[in-house]
């Protein structure tokens, strides 16, 4: 059977059979996941975010998510690399480091800007 999965914020979206993982999905949807480790998950760069309503539709959290993510595991982090989809998801990407830094360097100074007017 084939579902949905959705990557935000890109909102991108593809349809897969079920069982893939959320890796090879966004693989598959040219989103990049980073990860070092080839999905054995040992390297933890593949976090991403399920809401709660939709955490049932991957697989339960495997032993070596367990043991990695800990109490992530109860705010929707997952790995991609682990999380098996089940029935249609959406997930969300945390944002690029660079363009995190960049994004508040610039509010930084639009604020600055504001104080002065």
């Amino acid at each position: 059977m084939s579902v949905k999965v959705t990557f935000l914020p890109m909102r991108k979206e593809i349809t897969v059979k079920q069982g893939t993982t959320l890796l090879q999905a966004g693989r598959r949807a040219g989103v990049h996941i980073p990860t070092r480790c080839g999905g054995k998950a040992g390297c933890l760069m593949c976090k991403v975010t399920v809401q709660e309503q939709e955490r049932k539709n991957l697989s339960d959290p495997s032993t070596a998510e367990i043991n990695k993510l800990g109490t992530w595991l109860n705010e929707g982090t997952r790995l991609a690399c682990q999380a098996v989809i089940r029935d249609s998801v959406v997930v969300e990407l945390p944002e690029d480091k660079l363009k995190a830094a960049i994004r508040k360097q610039l509010e930084k100074q639009q604020a600055e800007r504001d104080e002065l007017w």
